[in-house]
């Protein structure tokens, strides 16, 4: 988002909170064309870019912290995880191969 707004020269109504309409507008239409529906409820009142960004981000902090906590409980299911006597190789490895494509999905590539 921030390299759109940068090639639109409206960086700077985020960076230095400008109280430039034109540019402000530019940054709204930006943005709603970026965000979810529910999120441009909550911001379609506001009037000044950095305001909107602001808001943006706090929502994005909440979601962050439920991927990360995701993240964890696959991190721990990996971590105890083990082949039991009445499964498969197949078995197992698709379990692995669950936990990997689901930590992927949350941004993070298991590599051990």
């Amino acid at each position: 988002m921030e390299v759109l707004l940068g090639i639109h020269s409206v960086w700077d109504v985020i960076d230095q909170e400008l109280d430039d309409v034109k540019k402000n507008n530019i940054v709204k239409g930006l943005l709603f064309q970026s965000i979810p529906k529910d999120l441009i409820l909550q911001i379609g009142n506001l009037r000044i870019g950095k305001k909107m960004w602001d808001t943006i981000k706090t929502h994005n902090l909440g979601v962050d912290r439920v991927k990360e906590v995701r993240l964890e409980t696959l991190i721990m299911d990996f971590e105890i995880l083990k082949i039991s006597d009445t499964s498969t190789i197949d078995e197992f490895a698709a379990k692995l191969s669950r936990i990997a494509s689901k930590s992927t999905s949350l941004g993070e590539v298991m590599t051990k």
